[in-house]
């Protein structure tokens, strides 16, 4: 996925109020307004790069006249030691932006680095790593960006863009019908004949019954290895499958051989630490000032 100009400024904007408030006071008091400096962001320990046009705007916000030079891009594996981004320019403004420009790195960083492990855990076989809807709130988009740049698939934005039917709608309908996933189907179809279906299925005979009714997905929650290569046989092609709960970096695999076609983690966003990345000062320069 990509992410739009003015939803990264945005975002920007608004961790650099939460950051700054009023005034960088430390730097303010501090550093010389004539001060010049040039500063390099180092990958600390291996990883898998997102969130560096984040730290770009961050600077630019923060000053005029920075100067940046990507020695990386996003989605690029790298190696402990590795520069990510020279900064060069007033040492106000750069030290003003550090964390958030860091923040930024540091947290989709860690996201597509998790994210690029799982994809590769599961290579060769069918399956394609998903992520959630467990984002932080109002990160989403930077985080599920970061889940792509590590190779993995964004499933649904969120409530609007498919239609997911799991336990709790259909134990809404347990009243109205024998075959509540049936309705539910028939209903969502109804409704936006446009959209994907996907439908929850805990047990085999919910599979069948979500099979019958026509979901184009069926999630195949929390059930084990023999449980999913039933489950498969049972659905014959006839949709789509997600295996979903209780997947890590040890099941994963064992997990994709069953042959499902997607496997969903919601520890890409909920789960994923921010990895280690430095701002490194390499000079500064003291200009006299003229009005002294």
């Amino acid at each position: 996925m990509a992410l739009s100009g003015d939803e990264i400024k945005q975002m920007v904007k608004m961790a650099l109020r939460e950051d700054v408030g009023a005034g960088d006071v430390t730097t303010l008091a501090v550093v010389p307004p004539l001060a010049q400096t040039t500063a390099m962001m180092i990958a600390r320990e291996p990883l898998t790069v997102a969130g560096l046009e984040m730290a770009e705007l961050t600077f630019r916000e923060c000053g005029k006249g920075i100067t940046l030079t990507r020695h990386a891009t996003d989605g690029e594996a790298v190696g402990k030691g590795r520069v990510l981004l020279k900064i060069s320019g007033a040492a106000g403004p750069i030290l003003t932006g550090e964390r958030v420009a860091l923040n930024f790195v540091q947290r989709l960083s860690g996201v597509a680095t998790l994210t690029a492990l799982y994809v590769a855990a599961v290579e060769g076989t069918r399956a394609q790593i998903l992520d959630t809807r467990k984002t932080i709130p109002g990160l989403r988009r930077l985080e599920k960006y970061a889940v792509a740049c590590g190779g993995g698939k964004n499933h649904r934005m969120g409530l609007y863009d498919q239609i997911l039917i799991k336990d709790n709608h259909v134990a809404t309908l347990a009243g109205e019908s024998d075959k509540p996933i049936a309705l539910a189907v028939r209903r969502a179809r109804e409704a936006h004949p446009h959209l994907k279906i996907e439908v929850e299925a805990d047990t085999l005979a919910q599979v069948q019954e979500a099979v019958e009714a026509g979901a184009n997905i069926i999630l195949l929650d929390n059930m084990s290895v023999d449980q999913l290569r039933e489950a498969i046989t049972l659905i014959r092609g006839r949709a789509k499958t997600e295996a979903s709960g209780g997947v890590n970096l040890e099941t994963v695999r064992a997990v994709a051989e069953t042959g499902v076609d997607f496997i969903s983690v919601g520890a890409l966003t909920h789960s994923a630490r921010s990895v280690d990345i430095a701002l490194d000062f390499q000079e500064t320069t003291h200009t006299p000032n003229p009005d002294v």
